[in-house]
């Protein structure tokens, strides 16, 4: 390597360069974090999700895996390599699926669940050191938005509290810049209290980082019935019909899926029941 090549910027130095000249507003607070929501029980190329964590030692992109809880468009010429592009100023480009930033947020109503359930029952909380290596942009990526953030300079969280949103919307979105490795990076993976017992427990313990429990996610049949207007009375349905004792758990939706008898995303939209009506409290006064 001459002196030229290693002098030149990676792409993740000039994509945070980029954006923190599209930032503005006061510092994060220094106590508030970046959570990476996901389904931990949910299986691709024969292993789940939390099992390829401890098979990677990372948390890795859509780019990498292939999969996603939200559209499957990370491909060059895809919906997320655009938005990617334009955010960045094409900085990744070029750079290997490897090199791309990886999709959380900021949790800065400091809920249990993680910044985001919208995208899943877990979720990794990263360490402090993260945020100084993450951007941000309010609304979600796909709506293209124009407001963004760096830890510097984060004036997102009062666009995002003055907004009106639903529950499920309310996201300050994040970009972590370089590996997130569960040994360096992650305080804790936040699991659901219904997969206690399970293999997705067993799959945790064996993870370098410590394994927490929030308070849980739970809907009942009644109450799911209360809210056919949210995502449609046939997801209500679905829901009704894959409901254990007339409940409704991140346990129970992942068991449904595993069947493969159900449409994937219409599973998506139960969730997304779960995830807005069967949510734990807040303590956070913004929340």
């Amino acid at each position: 390597m001459n002196a030229e090549t290693a002098a030149r910027p990676t792409p993740q130095e000039r994509a945070l360069a980029h954006v923190a000249g599209m930032a503005d507003g006061p510092p994060v607070p220094p106590e508030l974090r970046v959570t990476l929501n996901f389904h931990p029980e949910r299986t691709a190329h024969g292993s789940s999700v939390v099992e390829a964590l401890g098979e990677q030692g990372r948390y890795v992109s859509q780019f990498v895996t292939g999969t996603g809880n939200g559209g499957l468009t990370a491909h060059p010429g895809g919906d997320r390599w655009r938005w990617e592009s334009r955010i960045f100023n094409g900085a990744y480009d070029c750079a290997p699926a490897d090199d791309r930033p990886v999709y959380g947020g900021l949790n800065f109503r400091r809920k249990p669940v993680g910044a985001a359930p919208r995208f899943g029952s877990a979720h990794l909380r990263l360490t402090a050191g993260a945020l100084a290596r993450s951007t941000f942009c309010y609304p979600d990526s796909w709506l293209e938005p124009a407001d963004f953030g760096t830890a510097a300079r984060m004036g997102l969280v009062g666009l995002a509290l003055a907004d009106r949103q639903d529950a499920l919307d309310d996201y300050i979105e994040a970009q972590v810049h370089g590996p997130v490795r569960l040994d360096r990076d992650v305080e804790a993976l936040v699991l659901d209290p219904s997969h206690r017992g399970t293999p997705v427990e067993e799959a945790a313990r064996r993870l370098p980082c410590p394994v927490e429990w929030h308070p849980g996610f739970r809907l009942t049949v009644d109450e799911l019935r209360r809210h056919r207007a949210y995502r449609g009375p046939a997801y209500v349905e679905l829901g009704a019909e894959i409901a254990v004792d007339g409940v409704l758990d991140p346990r129970t939706i992942g068991e449904a899926a595993a069947t493969g008898r159900h449409d994937p995303q219409a599973l998506k939209k139960v969730w997304h029941c779960l995830a807005r009506f069967g949510a734990p409290p807040t303590d956070d006064p913004t929340g």
